[in-house]
């Protein structure tokens, strides 16, 4: 494990219809190893507001909550890690976010996500073009160590294998349902041991910047 002086404070995004109470035995666990967890919750939680726009109450609240040199890191489970790739891909989370671990998330669209008519679960969909954005500069994500964690028994995310990423690194337990991805032992044990990997890098490339920038302009953020 990294010395406990190294360690960023750590923000846990909850998923869909969830409140941050889901990450009461994952806060337990990390705190209980020696990080400062934070959460918050994501309103409205149901799919009625578009992923982009949670990621906004995302960015606000970290501006808000942290000193602006303070780097930090993310987890995201399901939903909470689409709307945390929005914000580190989008909204200037890449200058701050250190380790970036995503758990049971839909990066490549989930068929549940036809159940429901919201702007977030449309969002989520397979071959939405609010995923197809993020996919087709994913690579940005290797400016951070980036983790995703997912499980071939979630009925959640369909099919499963819509949690794998083609960049950083991939991490597979077999953990028998979506929910228990957040307390879990196994899950628990993975998210703090890619909580522990030395960061890459102090600040992205200045091709990255340059990057977000012109991506923040044409948003109009």
């Amino acid at each position: 494990m990294n010395d406990l002086n190294n360690r960023n404070p750590v923000l846990l995004i909850h998923g869909i219809d969830d409140t941050t109470a889901i990450f009461k035995k994952m806060a337990y666990y990390l705190t209980g190893k020696g990080w400062y967890v934070y959460d918050l919750d994501l309103i409205p939680n149901n799919g009625d507001a578009g992923l982009d726009k949670l990621a906004e109450q995302v960015a606000k609240w970290i501006a808000k909550t942290f000193d602006p040199e303070q780097q930090l890191d993310i987890v995201g489970f399901s939903m909470g890690g689409i709307v945390s790739r929005y914000y580190v891909q989008r909204l200037g989370g890449i200058n701050r976010v250190g380790r970036f671990i995503t758990v049971s998330s839909p990066h490549n669209g989930t068929v549940t996500g036809y159940l429901r008519s919201g702007p977030g679960c449309v969002q989520m969909r397979p071959k939405s073009a609010f995923l197809a954005d993020l996919n087709q500069d994913a690579a940005m994500l290797e400016q951070v160590n980036f983790t995703s964690i997912w499980t071939p028994y979630d009925l959640m995310i369909v099919p499963p294998t819509s949690s794998k990423m083609p960049v950083g690194r991939e991490v597979q337990v077999p953990v028998l349902g979506h929910a228990w991805m957040v307390t879990d032992r196994r899950s628990l044990d993975a998210i703090a041991i890619a909580l522990s990997q030395p960061i890459k890098r102090d600040r992205p490339p200045e091709q990255i910047r340059d990057r977000q920038k012109s991506l923040q302009n044409d948003s109009k953020i």
